[in-house]
């Protein structure tokens, strides 16, 4: 004999308009602070890559004789940290595309004088709990976060890169230098063991173009963004 299914309790819903009032509110509430949480991720990985950056330039650029790998290695690691910043920045866009979407649809109507929404916001809102997604790719993820502060972390790294590559030591023990003055110098203050310098010079604009490429695809807001020029 087939046992009956349990019954399943009707789902409670707002009947009165404190009752709403007082939903609403918890509910930003909570949103609201899972966003933030979120935001202060990204600006702990943000400080990481700037600690890195400061202490690996403090130990490169100290003497002379310091070789350039290390700013390579700085920027490699820097990398890291942008795309474990650009998937924490994808759950951030989520819970902030649901706290804009009850500032601007509810609360902004309630502020405003003629009372307008655009669409039935709380169907969307209610299909975005049910069935959460992200919003934005990794590579929009990363464009945006490059756009706002990696590049200049990244820029750093490569003028700081240029310096160590462009200059040779003339005299060990007192740690005089002077720029280069042919390719072949450049190559060799570029080579790191056996790969030659002119393979890592390469590399290194490959590897920049292809951030800038990243960084100008993505480029158009969209999503929250397009509403307002603020980026994030």
């Amino acid at each position: 004999m087939i046992a009956p299914s349990p019954k399943t309790e009707p789902v409670m819903t707002p009947t009165t308009s404190a009752e709403y009032v007082n939903t609403m509110a918890h509910y930003y509430r909570g949103e609201m602070a899972r966003m933030q949480s979120w935001r202060d991720r990204m600006d702990r990985t943000t400080n990481w890559a700037i600690t890195v950056v400061a202490a690996l330039l403090s130990v490169s650029l100290s003497t002379a004789q310091s070789h350039h790998g290390v700013l390579l290695f700085g920027m490699v690691l820097v990398y890291l940290l942008l795309v474990i910043e650009s998937r924490r920045y994808r759950f951030f866009d989520v819970y902030r595309r649901r706290v804009r979407l009850v500032e601007r649809n509810y609360y902004g109507a309630i502020f405003a004088a003629d009372n307008f929404t655009e669409y039935d916001w709380m169907r969307e809102l209610g299909r975005d709990i049910r069935n959460p997604q992200f919003f934005v790719s990794i590579n929009q993820a990363m464009s945006r976060r490059l756009r706002r502060n990696y590049c200049w972390i990244f820029l750093i790294l490569l003028l700081a890169w240029t310096l160590k590559t462009t200059t040779s030591v003339l005299q060990p023990r007192s740690g005089t230098a002077e720029f280069v003055r042919s390719t072949s110098e450049l190559f060799s203050n570029a080579a790191i063991g056996y790969i030659k310098g002119w393979i890592v010079i390469l590399a290194v604009i490959g590897f920049y173009s292809w951030l800038g490429y990243i960084a100008l695809k993505y480029k158009k807001a969209e999503g929250e963004l397009s509403y307002s020029p603020v980026h994030v």
